[in-house]
């Protein structure tokens, strides 16, 4: 699927789910900005395939912040996205990243926090009354230092990765809201891989990624 500029690559479609190859510095749906965004990118091009009169339905089962890269799953009927979303809440829907972040991390972790956003602003800080967070990592190899990770995030809080290994001084590289001391790149931070049970067949369903072959991620060598 072509739309001006931005290609989307669909990894994966039926007639209950779109699976799609976000961009980056794409919103996935309409902001402050003026620029248009991925929801309805995909709607309009559902609609010029399929030739649908009137207004496409495609539910938006999660978020990706704007400069993040990496695999999203999109709901074609309201079915699916009743059943994807119970899935989201109930924590099982499995979402993994792959992500560089500055120094050396310990080889696993688990970071657990609470975190609010401040949407005026639009960042997000660990504070004492802030929606329960959580996250697991593995680092898979370090190099130059910089440690590449694998995440299992738990909760899909608003910028929950960046915040929580920034608040341990591990920042993202490329973060330049909350690593200001980064080169002024694309962030180290991709949706790799998805795992949840298909809304109508009920198997259990995975779907991921190529690595990333762009810097960072690719000064490392990992299978």
């Amino acid at each position: 699927m072509e739309d001006g500029k931005a290609v989307i690559k669909v990894v994966y479609e039926d007639n209950h789910l779109l699976i799609v190859n976000k961009p980056s510095n794409i919103p996935v749906q309409a902001d402050r900005s003026t620029d248009k965004d991925l929801l309805t990118m995909l709607k309009e091009l559902l609609k010029e395939k399929y030739q649908k009169p009137g207004n496409v339905y495609l539910g938006l089962i999660h978020r990706l912040d704007r400069p993040v890269d990496g695999i999203m799953v999109f709901a074609k009927t309201s079915k699916a996205a009743s059943r994807l979303s119970e899935q989201i809440r109930n924590n099982t829907f499995k979402k993994t990243y792959l992500a560089v972040v500055q120094g050396r991390v310990p080889s696993k972790g688990v970071l657990k926090d609470k975190l609010t956003k401040d949407r005026k602003n639009n960042i997000t800080r660990i504070s004492s009354t802030g929606k329960y967070s959580e996250l697991d990592y593995e680092l898979l190899k370090y190099k130059e230092n910089l440690s590449l990770i694998k995440i299992n995030l738990k909760t899909g809080r608003s910028h929950q990765i960046r915040v929580q290994f920034s608040s341990r001084n591990h920042p993202l590289y490329g973060d330049q809201k909350y690593n200001p001391n980064t080169p002024k790149d694309q962030i180290a931070l991709f949706a790799y891989q998805i795992e949840f049970i298909h809304p109508t067949t009920k198997q259990l369903v995975r779907f991921s990624l190529p690595k990333p072959n762009r810097y960072p991620f690719n000064i490392f060598k990992w299978n």
